[in-house]
């Protein structure tokens, strides 16, 4: 055998080793970077609900009330409204692997249930149309979310409370005038606490919606959701402390002293749509 041949067998040799080298790193890196990434890796896309409230909510206000009204009619003619929808339909929410992964999914998923459910009906001048005499709206089916039929109630009752997390009352939206406003642009994992806390004080901030005090009487009125979910915020100190660390600064004295003398505003069912 030559020396070139065996030269070259060498070299040949030298370079397969190279090359199972480079494959064996590449292919570890591969496996540390899908280990280490980031769960929201696997969150589900809500890039097409972002752009959906950008450009079909905005400002109006009903019975003197003022709002983020929703364009239903809008909504349900947008292609990317139907891509949405069928996109829930196969995403699997098992996928999930942080709780905030899964509280940013639901919230975004109950506020897109609803305004489904009102597009499915449309026209309705509320949503608790829908149920019909004899029905409830919120435990009716809604939608197919990873190929499991779903309703408001079970979203809301059975996933979103049990998380212990209150702020998420004014961050799902049931379609309704006394509702919390719709945000225009979706829930994020990233950036959920900042948006929760934000979304707070907005409802708060809105007298007509949130919270009022008469200065004079010292009398506090509350969005009747403080009243129907009030055990929710018992285990963070109560609802009036609760709300004492999101309501306007004018109207944080009123709330620590606990005047208590508090009223629930009446709840508008009316529906929540842009005018």
């Amino acid at each position: 055998m030559s020396l070139y041949r065996v030269n070259f067998k060498m070299q040949l040799k030298d370079l397969k080793m190279s090359m199972k080298r480079i494959f064996f790193k590449k292919f570890w890196v591969l496996v540390v970077c899908m280990v280490l990434a980031p769960s929201s890796a696997w969150a589900f896309d809500f890039s097409g609900w972002d752009a959906l409230v950008k450009k079909h909510v905005g400002p109006t206000t009903i019975a003197g009330v003022r709002l983020a009204g929703v364009d239903y009619p809008a909504i349900k003619k947008d292609p990317a409204y139907a891509k949405l929808i069928h996109e829930l339909k196969t995403f699997s929410p098992s996928k999930l692997k942080s709780e905030k992964d899964k509280r940013c999914f639901w919230i975004n998923v109950y506020n897109i249930m609803a305004v489904k459910m009102v597009v499915d009906h449309y026209p309705v001048n509320s949503i608790k149309d829908v149920g019909g005499i004899s029905g409830s709206v919120w435990k009716k089916t809604v939608g197919v979310v990873g190929g499991k039929e779903v309703t408001l109630d079970e979203i809301e009752h059975e996933i979103l409370r049990k998380m212990g997390d209150p702020r998420i009352h004014t961050a799902i939206v049931c379609a309704s005038v006394s509702c919390p406003d719709l945000r225009r642009e979706a829930y994020r994992t990233d950036r959920l606490d900042a948006q929760l806390d934000d979304q707070f004080k907005r409802f708060l901030a809105n007298p007509g919606k949130g919270l009022n005090v008469d200065r004079a009487s010292g009398r506090i009125t509350l969005s009747k959701i403080f009243d129907w979910f009030e055990d929710d915020f018992e285990s963070r100190g109560g609802t009036l402390a609760f709300l004492f660390r999101y309501a306007p600064r004018e109207y944080r004295p009123y709330l620590k002293k606990g005047y208590h003398k508090v009223s629930y505003l009446e709840y508008n069912w009316d529906l929540n749509k842009r005018n």
